[in-house]
């Protein structure tokens, strides 16, 4: 069979290839597979032809098969064989060529799955696998409390252990049955059996997952409700409802003041996976939640004191991109989403470092969630060199909640995979690494104990700043309970546990206080913040920590 596709036209508001006896591109390609040894694959080859259609404003972008001047097209393949092009992910052109019809269906095939190989680690299976291992290691941890983002990253990974992942979903189906009562244990059971850190900084102006009952828990319950949509096979749709009635709630409840002058009581980071969250379930969500959500970003208002905002801008963008790609919302305000997304993306650009990092490696593969999804992952050098910078610290990420972060990006995937997953079968094959302790160094180390707080809270800046005697391998927080110990009597703090581990809460009796968006934060001085957790940066010695009341 001989293909010959002609220019692309613009019919009923669809840009489809014409072939030159009259019959449209995708009845064409059905006709190729029906003929083939490929026939089994036409269905689901035909819908990914439906997908792969512009709509007549990219139609009249496009001046001719080997011009594309509009930036949201990019070619997939040299001019003058077949080129496969694509906006948003969504939209396929060819050139015409004589060639057999079973090479242009081979094409694209292949078409269907290089957006997501090209933005996977590439070279690197191997070590992303046994990043995968780690993490369903430190999942088998029954003192561990259950997380839904380490669930996604298991459920997101090409590589599976099903049991596992099936018994990690009753874990978080208790949690939540304790927190949420009946609703959410009926929505976390599949009506068929399956088939066989960030800094403190970030987790304090970004991740903070209050577990504080008069808060909205609207990150905590997103999460959970991304889970649910990942799970396989798929959930029963009526218990569902109340689980996003409630998330409903929240968004409504996490809000203060105007749309305009208004704030979320948690975050813009919770805020904003509250959104992302119902778009995944192709939930409409009230056109006045979105806007706020857009004068803040207009008004530049995600920003905190450490001067870097990359992860919420970054679950920002991932949730404008999903509402306007499962067409949820209007024309017009599609292209303000549109425009958003574009100066989200721009500033991550920017906010790129010469190590490849942008804003820090924690937060290096939300920005990266954002090219993917809005296909930029082969078009944008910034995600190249952010993708190497990730390989050569994979060591940077030692918890189930930093792991969790970046094996989707590492396996090409970002949230929005979530709302286009299919059951099928599922490669079984993956094994747990069981973690292993960290090496004892011998001697001691001493370090510097700083303890800063602003005027006028505070009536002296400096609180504290003594010298403390610890161990060689001590980590932070080994050197505050050894303040406790060895420094003046009125030396305290307090801690409490989250899923990005623990959480300092309060220092010689102030305490950070999320009403009033405030947050400890910790730096080596002079004024460096720390790019991990209490528990897990070990400080050098002679090295001079600050712990600094900050808002956020």
């Amino acid at each position: 069979m001989v293909w010959r596709a002609g220019r692309p036209r613009c019919l009923r508001g669809l840009c489809q290839v014409r072939e030159l006896r009259g019959k449209s591109g995708r009845e064409n390609f059905i006709s190729a597979l029906a003929g083939s040894a490929l026939l089994p694959f036409a269905l689901p080859a035909a819908k990914v032809l439906s997908r792969f259609m512009l709509t007549w404003r990219q139609c009249a972008e496009t001046a001719s098969y080997d011009t594309f001047p509009s930036p949201a097209l990019s070619c997939l393949a040299q001019p003058g064989s077949a080129c496969l092009c694509r906006a948003a992910g969504r939209a396929v052109l060819w050139h015409p060529f004589p060639r057999s019809g079973m090479w242009l269906l081979l094409i694209l095939l292949q078409a269907a799955v290089l957006p997501a190989q090209l933005c996977e680690a590439p070279g690197k299976a191997a070590a992303v696998q046994a990043l995968s291992a780690q993490l369903l290691g430190l999942v088998a941890d029954p003192t561990r409390d259950p997380d839904p983002s380490v669930y996604l990253a298991l459920r997101l990974a090409r590589v599976h252990n099903l049991r596992r992942e099936e018994q990690y979903l009753a874990q978080l189906q208790d949690a939540f049955q304790r927190r949420y009562g009946r609703s959410v244990q009926a929505a976390g059971r599949p009506h068929a059996a399956p088939h066989s850190h960030p800094t403190q900084d970030a987790a304090a102006a970004e991740h903070s997952m209050s577990t504080e009952a008069e808060w909205p828990e609207t990150g905590r319950l997103a999460l959970y409700l991304l889970g649910l949509r990942a799970t396989c096979p798929a959930l029963e749709p009526g218990p569902l409802r109340s689980l996003v009635t409630r998330l409903k709630y929240y968004l409504e409840e996490d809000w203060a003041g105007s749309r305009h002058h208004g704030h979320p009581l948690t975050s813009y980071y919770q805020y904003s996976l509250g959104v992302l969250a119902l778009c995944v379930h192709r939930k409409r969500v009230r056109e006045e939640v979105i806007r706020r959500l857009l004068a803040a970003e207009h008004h530049s208002r995600f920003r905190h004191s450490s001067g870097s905002a990359v992860d919420t801008e970054a679950v920002v963008a991932l949730a404008f991109t999903c509402l306007e790609q499962q067409r949820l919302v209007g024309t017009r305000l599609a292209a303000e989403l549109r425009a958003a997304t574009r100066r989200v993306r721009r500033r991550m650009v920017e906010a790129q470092g010469q190590d490849g990092f942008i804003g820090n490696v924690y937060s290096t593969p939300w920005a990266m969630q954002v090219f993917i999804a809005t296909s930029m992952c082969q078009t944008q050098p910034a995600y190249g060199r952010a993708m190497a910078a990730l390989l050569e610290n994979l060591d940077a990420f030692t918890t189930a909640a930093t792991m969790a972060q970046a094996l989707p990006v590492l396996y090409g995937r970002s949230y929005l995979d979530i709302a286009s997953m299919r059951c099928r079968e599922e490669p079984d094959t993956l094994m747990p690494i069981s973690p292993e302790p960290l090496p004892e160094r011998p001697g001691n180390k001493t370090v510097q104990l700083v303890v800063e707080c602003p005027e006028p809270r505070c009536s002296q800046h400096r609180l504290y700043d003594q010298p403390v005697s610890v161990p060689a391998s001590a980590s932070l927080l080994d050197v505050l309970t050894a303040a406790a110990v060895q420094g003046p009597s009125n030396f305290t703090f307090d801690t409490r546990d989250t899923p990005l581990g623990p959480f300092l809460s309060r220092v010689l009796g102030l305490e950070a206080q999320q009403q009033k968006q405030s947050y400890w934060q910790l730096l080596t001085a002079p004024s460096t913040s720390l790019q991990m957790g209490v528990a897990d940066y070990r400080p050098r010695d002679r090295e001079t920590l600050i712990l600094r009341l900050s808002k956020w």
